[in-house]
């Protein structure tokens, strides 16, 4: 009986916790996108990675929208190397967690 009742307890936690899990939204404010062909060069090089739920670009704001997985992480360097081996510069990085 108080098995079942710990295997409840834990199966409740898990689906609770699994239910609250917050994805992020990282906002990157980069230096040198002027074209529809940077835009396309940075959705293609984020769109490889396992982590990227999805990217946009905001060529006006010379912004990169990315939403990681819930499963996922990508940290601040993995980023700007990303956006600096695709040639441009990263200004800054802000992230936001996302309730789903």
């Amino acid at each position: 009986m108080k098995n079942t009742l710990q295997t409840l307890l834990f199966t409740i936690t898990l689906t609770l916790s699994a239910g609250a899990m917050a994805s992020q939204s990282v906002t990157v404010h980069v230096n040198g996108l002027v074209c529809d062909f940077c835009a396309t060069a940075i959705e293609k090089v984020f769109g490889k990675q396992d982590a990227v739920e999805g990217v946009q670009v905001d060529l006006n704001e010379k912004i990169v929208s990315i939403d990681i997985k819930d499963d996922h992480q990508m940290s601040d360097e993995e980023i700007t190397k990303l956006v600096m081996d695709s040639g441009y510069n990263v200004e800054s990085i802000e992230r936001v967690e996302r309730q789903e």
